[in-house]
């Protein structure tokens, strides 16, 4: 009896049922993630430090000048601008994030990307690095766009044998007009836009979205003092031509759309500034029958460059 009971003690496993452990234990947990994202993992402990590293190392400005890297923050912002072909440098996931859709969708499309660094960090970094927004665990940094010098535009129309056609922005601050501009001065063959540097939209990530991949193609220039970078293409020999309300001539009788011309377009509620005002050679406006007091940037811009592409064909 004795021995009876030293073979059944020793018998291995649960002496009563299992309660369904063992059956859950089988099923999948899906696909493996990145070393970057496996705790304990030596890639992952490089990649925090990385992350680490990288907030505390200043941006590097260029010569050309640069804006300062960007963060979209959040899962679906992150997905959206993923999907736009924004420019990215690095995708920070937090750690132990619940893996749901966006976060599959993020982490696949920067596989497919190529060339965004893949780093998990703590929720606590993530909170430092965004300000304490909600970034639900994703955070994309967008890399520092190099603006090329507004004396560039008109040099490369040249170079391709062309006339210069550009689009120079007064005043227009929203990043989703200069996003609107960049695809249509690219649908119309123009050589690109110039912004300020001051009080205006930059190339941000929602301009990038905006422009539906255009900003890849088409060069965006900023200039310290617009006023002084119009002279500059006066002297060059390039009409300068402000849309304005109460312009003087409508812009399917200025002749001047056909040659070298840079189309300069103000806000839509202040239109141009004064000074700009007074540097252009012509004031032209856009016949609108329907009555309407103005039009987006985007739209206005549209329609004059149209204009000037229907001139040069």
């Amino acid at each position: 009896m004795a021995a009876n009971n030293r073979r059944m003690s020793g018998k291995k496993g649960a002496q009563v049922g299992s309660g369904g452990q063992r059956r859950r234990g089988l099923e999948g947990k899906g696909p493996t993630p990145p070393a970057e994202m496996r705790k304990g993992h030596k890639k992952n402990r490089i990649a925090v430090s990385k992350a680490k590293q990288a907030q505390r190392r200043p941006t590097p400005r260029g010569r050309a000048g640069k804006s300062t890297s960007e963060l979209v923050v959040g899962r679906n912002s992150v997905v959206e601008a993923l999907r736009e072909g924004v420019p990215a440098s690095t995708l920070y996931v937090q750690q132990f994030i619940d893996n749901d859709e966006r976060v599959r969708e993020a982490l696949q499309l920067v596989a497919e990307r190529g060339g965004i660094n893949l780093m998990e960090a703590p929720r606590p970094e993530l909170d430092r690095m965004t300000n304490g927004l909600n970034h639900q665990g994703l955070v994309l940094q967008v890399p520092p766009y190099e603006y090329a010098h507004s004396e560039d535009l008109p040099a490369a129309a040249y170079d391709d044998g062309e006339d210069p056609l550009i689009v120079a922005l007064d005043g227009i601050t929203d990043p989703r007009n200069l996003g609107a501009v960049v695809r249509s001065v690219s649908a119309f063959g123009g050589h690109g836009v110039v912004v300020p540097e001051r009080r205006a939209a930059g190339m941000s990530a929602g301009a990038w979205k905006t422009s539906a991949g255009a900003a890849a193609r088409t060069p965006v220039a900023r200039a310290t003092n617009l006023t002084r970078a119009l002279e500059a293409y006066k002297k060059a020999g390039i009409a300068i031509v402000g849309l304005a309300a109460d312009g003087d001539v409508e812009i399917g009788d200025l002749p001047a759309l056909g040659g070298p011309v840079v189309i300069v377009i103000g806000s839509e509620g202040k239109g141009l500034s004064r000074l700009v005002g007074e540097t252009c050679d012509y004031r032209v406006r856009i016949p609108m029958p329907g009555g309407t007091e103005s039009l987006n940037a985007g739209v206005a811009a549209g329609i004059v460059l149209y204009e000037a592409a229907r001139r040069r064909s």
